[in-house]
């Protein structure tokens, strides 16, 4: 049997540590909602489980663990609370997106402090200017969440040629510290409110070459961080490990649902018997659960597969890249649809504030306007590659 590299003492004790906060976060829940971040009680209790560590490298103090030990502890918070585990997803990811960057940014970040975070928005809205040593960029960037508790941003633009003034092939990620952007705090929103997704502002600041990311290399697994982090896993696509911390929350949440809707079952009434009686009732639970698993199954076996690769020092081959990228990008999908269907079964009351099925609902809802979760670019890719045709997206 497969474990998946889950059978570690460390993955064992990172998961029971997740499953242990439950309690904890169901009841800062609304308090998370609220006050639209992440309370702070519950980002100190990540750092002292050593979840930010999982994907950090070991000479940072990290675990440099497979992302699927680190998928499967934010699985277990995002079951009580998506908007934590979102941030706990796109927030840790970082620490292994900076060990791909040039070591000296490594250095810059966590030279004084390794447990320093870094928030990011990737969308190439960045106005940049070559100069010496590096670039200058400016511009405002949306979805930077968790930005409050970090200290840096990672930020997206594309570096201008001569011959092509915007082309993605010359994208970036540019690394900012928190003094050189302003956070604009706009975040109002339906669900997902806890991510306190705010915009970054930048107003020209110089970003030196070595802290900057070309997308290319990501793509080509060849990464200036690659000199000094040897670990298969930092030879991982970037993308393949970064699109599961913006679909993985809301797997994780519909398990929740899951357990909410078989609390609402076993109290409400269909007529003279109880919902739980009911045989679409049961079909539906029994179909949530069953969808879960098979999610479940497929992220797991699609990092041991990439992991098996990297580890014998061998290339994914890419129509597997495309599948693997659609497999991530169609969760959010499955995951509303499954939540639609309980939500209607549990009747009227599911609409009522306070409904637990209905904040769940909406917060898988807000996951789908994450660029990585429109699935339909990512079936045509898939599509066109069955059909014979060439790959023609590079973030995979």
């Amino acid at each position: 049997m497969n474990n998946y590299g889950l059978e570690s003492p460390r993955a064992q004790e990172l998961i029971a540590a997740a499953k242990a906060m439950a309690p904890a976060l169901r009841q800062r829940a609304d308090q998370c909602r609220t006050q639209g971040k992440v309370p702070d009680a519950t980002i100190k209790e990540f750092h002292e489980a050593g979840f930010f560590k999982i994907l950090q490298p070991e000479k940072w103090g990290g675990y440099a663990m497979d992302p699927q030990v680190f998928y499967c502890v934010g699985l277990e918070i995002a079951q009580h609370c998506m908007s934590s585990a979102w941030v706990l997803g796109v927030v840790a990811v970082h620490n292994w997106q900076l060990a791909v960057f040039d070591d000296q940014a490594a250095q810059d970040v966590w030279g004084d402090d390794p447990s320093v975070l870094i928030s990011s928005s990737y969308a190439p809205v960045g106005k940049v200017k070559v100069v010496d040593g590096g670039y200058e960029l400016s511009g405002q960037w949306g979805f930077s969440s968790g930005s409050e508790h970090c200290d840096w941003a990672f930020l997206g633009a594309v570096v201008p040629t001569p011959e092509a003034p915007f082309d993605m092939a010359n994208y970036r990620t540019f690394l900012v510290p928190r003094s050189d952007y302003e956070i604009v705090d706009n975040w109002d929103v339906v669900g997902l409110q806890g991510t306190g997704s705010h915009d970054i502002r930048v107003d020209t600041v110089f970003v030196p070459e070595h802290r900057t990311h070309k997308s290319m290399d990501g793509f080509l697994c060849d990464n200036p961080g690659n000199k000094v982090n040897t670990a298969p896993l930092y030879r991982m696509p970037f993308m393949q490990v970064f699109v599961r911390a913006v679909c993985n929350a809301s797997l994780g949440a519909l398990e929740g649902s899951l357990q909410a809707f078989i609390e609402v079952a076993k109290t409400r009434r269909v007529g003279p018997n109880k919902m739980s009686d009911d045989p679409f009732a049961r079909k539906l639970a029994a179909e949530v659960r069953t969808e879960i698993e098979d999610m479940k199954r497929t992220m797991l076996y699609n990092f041991e597969a990439m992991m098996a690769c990297t580890r014998a020092g061998q290339p994914i081959p890419v129509e597997d890249r495309v599948r693997y990228r659609y497999d991530s990008a169609i969760v959010a999908d499955r995951c509303l649809a499954l939540s639609s269907k309980m939500l209607k079964a549990s009747g009227s009351s599911g609409i009522r504030h306070g409904s637990e099925l209905l904040w769940r609902h909406l917060d898988i809802l807000a996951s789908q306007a994450h660029v990585a979760n429109h699935s339909i670019p990512f079936a045509n890719n898939m599509g066109g590659i069955m059909f014979g045709e060439e790959n023609q997206d590079f973030a995979i």
